[in-house]
């Protein structure tokens, strides 16, 4: 069984900066087999949004909103970081790690840390 964990949510004030990890436990392969990972973001009473996604290949892709501010990287296999900046109290929401495991089975979700950016 793999799980997903996160860490690194926050208050902080308009204008600063928080760093998320996430860190994948579990069988080796199905690790490996990820296809991508990514980390949402959701409010009360609105859908979770992707924010942004790396590929096992390296590629990343953005939420227009978050764009030139979050950077997302990979320490290894196991571990993606969400490096925020500029932070807006729009950007204060619950934020989850996914991983796509392609047909090894369904999404995975962590579950979840909060980030409250105060005006």
């Amino acid at each position: 069984q793999v799980q997903l964990v996160e860490s690194g949510g926050g208050l902080v004030q308009a204008g600063g900066s928080l760093r998320l990890s996430c860190a994948a436990s579990g069988s080796i392969f199905r690790i490996a087999s990820f296809n991508a990972m990514a980390w949402y973001r959701q409010t009360p009473g609105t859908q979770r949004e992707l924010v942004a996604l790396i590929t096992r290949g390296g590629n990343t892709n953005y939420a227009d909103s978050v764009k030139g501010r979050f950077t997302i990287s990979r320490d290894n296999a196991k571990t993606i970081n969400l490096q925020m900046n500029s932070l807006k109290p729009e950007d204060t929401a619950v934020y989850y790690c996914n991983a796509d495991q392609g047909s090894v089975g369904g999404p995975l979700w962590g579950q979840g840390t909060q980030v409250t950016v105060s005006s």
